[in-house]
C-alpha cells in the first residue's frame, strides 16, 4: 500500500533526522578512525567508507519522504530548477531543518564518543584557495550526479550513486568533499579528524555555492533545462503542502 504524500512538518523532520545521522557519522566514523591509527591513509579511507556507506541507506530509507536532500545545495538546486508553488517555503524549512539537524549530529557524535557536547570549536583551518578549489569542484559533482539523475528519469539510483560519488569524491578533492553548507557547519562543533574551524565555514560556504552554480550550469549544458521523461520522480507528489 502506497503511504500518503508527508506533510511539510514531516518532510523537515526527515531531513533533520536524516542530515543529523549523516553528520554523526562523518563526525563518529572520524573520531573512531583517529582513535585506531595515527596513519593519515587509513583514517580516511575508514571515514569515507562510512560516510558512503552512512550515505547512501539514508538516501535509501528517507528518500521516499523528503527526497533525501539533506544539504542545502541540493534543496537549492532543486527550487531553482523547478520552482513549483510553495518552494520556497519547502526549501526554507528544509534548510533550516538541515543546519540543525547537522549541528545535533556533530554533538550526538562527541556524546556517543565521550567527549563533551559543545565544550570547544574546532581547530583545522582550512582557508587555502586549492581547498577552496577543491570543495567548489566537490560540489559540482555532487549537483552534477543529482540533476543527471532526474534529467535521464534515474533517480532510484541516488542511493548508489551519490554515495560513490562522494565515497570517490573524499580521495580525489584537496577538500575531502564536505560539499554541504548544513554540514560544514555541523563541523565546526567537533575539534576532530572531520572539524573545520569556525573562521573557515564561511568561505568553505561560498565555495560549495559557487560549486552549486557550476554544477547546474554543466547540467544545463549536459542535459538542457527540461527533465527527460522516465523512471518516475519519488519526490515528484511531495513538492506542495
Amino acid at each position: 500500500m502506497r503511504m500518503p504524500p508527508p506533510t511539510l512538518p514531516r518532510r523537515a523532520a526527515a531531513e533533520f533526522i536524516g542530515t543529523g545521522a549523516l553528520v554523526a557519522v562523518v563526525v563518529g566514523s572520524g573520531i573512531r578512525a583517529d582513535s585506531l591509527s595515527q596513519d593519515i591513509g587509513v583514517r580516511l579511507l575508514a571515514n569515507a567508507a562510512a560516510s558512503a556507506l552512512g550515505l547512501g541507506l539514508l538516501i535509501a530509507l528517507i528518500g521516499p519522504l523528503s527526497g533525501a536532500h539533506f544539504n542545502p545545495v541540493v534543496t537549492l538546486s532543486e527550487w531553482w530548477s523547478e520552482r513549483p508553488e510553495h518552494g520556497g517555503r519547502q526549501a526554507a524549512a528544509y534548510i533550516g531543518a538541515q543546519v540543525t539537524g547537522a549541528v545535533a549530529g556533530a554533538l550526538l557524535a562527541e556524546a556517543m564518543f565521550g567527549r563533551t557536547p559543545g565544550a570547544g570549536w574546532a581547530t583545522e583551518p582550512r582557508t587555502e584557495p586549492h581547498l577552496l578549489l577543491g570543495e567548489a569542484v566537490a560540489t559540482a559533482g555532487l549537483v552534477l550526479v543529482v540533476r543527471g539523475l532526474r534529467h535521464i528519469g534515474r533517480p532510484s539510483l541516488a542511493p548508489v550513486a551519490v554515495a560513490g560519488y562522494i565515497g570517490a569524491a573524499i580521495w580525489f578533492t584537496s577538500s575531502g568533499s564536505f560539499a554541504n553548507p548544513a554540514a560544514t557547519v555541523g563541523r565546526a562543533f567537533t575539534d576532530s579528524f572531520t572539524g573545520i574551524a569556525p573562521a573557515s565555514v564561511p568561505a568553505f560556504a561560498a565555495a560549495q555555492l559557487l560549486g552549486m552554480l557550476l554544477g547546474m550550469g554543466l547540467a544545463g549544458v549536459l542535459y538542457g533545462t527540461t527533465r527527460t521523461s522516465g523512471e518516475p520522480n519519488p519526490a515528484e507528489a511531495r513538492r506542495t503542502g
